[in-house]
């Protein structure tokens, strides 16, 4: 082991192990950066993306060869192609890449959505944001969210770090085992779209930084464990105008609260009656689960959850998830996201896409 870690000490010192957050360059400020030895790939396919610009802007245009350079070197308006857009350098991983300025970026990133998302819609999508607690199925979300360009602008909040057992469900890999979620769920947003807003609250919610971990967000993703949290966020939310979604991996349950609309809606379609935050701090581990089952209506959940419910703690460790189940729940999550935050109909309620049923057969 100690011969192990002798020889891969050296390289690894280039790459910042706690860092999150990508350093944006223009060509100019290369230099620097190659000679420090932080580098260790460099990805430039520039010229493939101002390709597909020119394409997404033109679609229906047959160009001959001489007429595609045209059009990129219209593009380029006579600069060095090394001096055009911008150098996204990621300092945990080392890579360096090449991409389109940021307008140019995200129309040939999200061109694939056109019309089920008009080019309208994605500017405004891109201008709104989405905060996501609890980042397990979380994570889901928040990624599903940021590929579709529902939302440019993400909080995170999650006080876990990612675990062996996580990977039945998380898009990770083994390289990242111990990395707070929070730090690789803003990783995997900024390796998708290096222009993104992202702030982490890597130590999670507490009765004194929920406020500013919501102020200014336009819709809440909870994906929490933690019935505190889930009662003061929604509290909270409330009192913000704030809609709520929040998928439960099981039977592909949505859950929306629309208090941007209805202030006066009761937490949880009032399944919790009048609980506050602080009446659920005092709750005992018994008197918990029950409260969480009353959240998700225990006469609804999948006659798996119903008897694993019985064997946590004692046969199992915790809640049982799947991967499905969670890359579903990203999907009808970022689908909900989408029509609120156009101001398109999405009513309050629970909603049930359950594949069992649905595809199954099941009763």
């Amino acid at each position: 082991m100690n011969m192990i870690v002798s020889a891969l000490s050296a390289p690894a010192e280039r790459f910042d192990s706690e860092s999150w957050r990508p350093e944006l360059l223009d060509g100019g400020q290369l230099a620097d950066l190659l000679v420090s030895g932080r580098v260790g790939a460099v990805h430039d396919g520039i010229d493939a993306q101002i390709e597909e610009l020119v394409s997404a802007r033109e679609p229906g245009l047959v160009r001959t060869p001489g007429e595609w350079a045209a059009a990129k070197a219209q593009v380029l308006g006579g600069r060095d192609p090394v001096d055009y857009g911008t150098w996204a350098f990621y300092p945990w991983s080392g890579r360096l890449v090449h991409v389109l300025p940021r307008d140019e970026f995200r129309v040939v990133r999200t061109d694939r959505n056109r019309n089920k998302i008009t080019r309208e819609e994605q500017q405004v999508l891109l201008g709104k944001r989405v905060a996501v607690v609890g980042l397990s199925v979380g994570n889901s979300a928040a990624l599903t969210a940021a590929m579709e360009g529902v939302g440019g602008s993400f909080r995170l909040a999650d006080f876990d770090r990612l675990g062996l057992s996580n990977l039945n469900r998380l898009r990770t890999g083994v390289h990242e085992l111990g990395v707070e979620k929070t730090v690789l769920c803003a990783r995997q947003l900024f390796e998708l779209d290096p222009y993104l807003d992202v702030e982490i609250w890597r130590d999670g919610l507490t009765g004194e930084n929920l406020a500013g971990f919501l102020d200014g967000a336009d819709l809440v993703v909870e994906e929490c464990d933690t019935a505190w949290v889930k009662v003061a966020v929604r509290e909270q939310a409330r009192e913000l105008g704030i809609p709520v979604l929040m998928d439960t991996n099981d039977r592909g349950l949505l859950d929306v609260e629309r208090f941007d609309l209805e202030p006066d809606r009761p937490l949880l379609h009032g399944r919790v009656g009048d609980i506050t935050a602080a009446d659920v701090a005092g709750l005992d581990r018994a008197e918990m689960v029950r409260l969480m089952v009353r959240m998700v209506d225990g006469s609804q959940i999948s006659p798996a959850l119903t008897q694993a419910m019985t064997e946590i703690g004692r046969t199992l460790s915790s809640w049982p998830q799947l991967a499905s189940g969670t890359m579903l729940g990203g999907a009808i999550v970022t689908d909900a996201a989408r029509r609120i935050l156009l101001g398109k109909p999405q009513a309050s309620g629970r909603f049930y896409v359950d594949l069992e049923r649905l595809v199954g057969g099941a009763p």
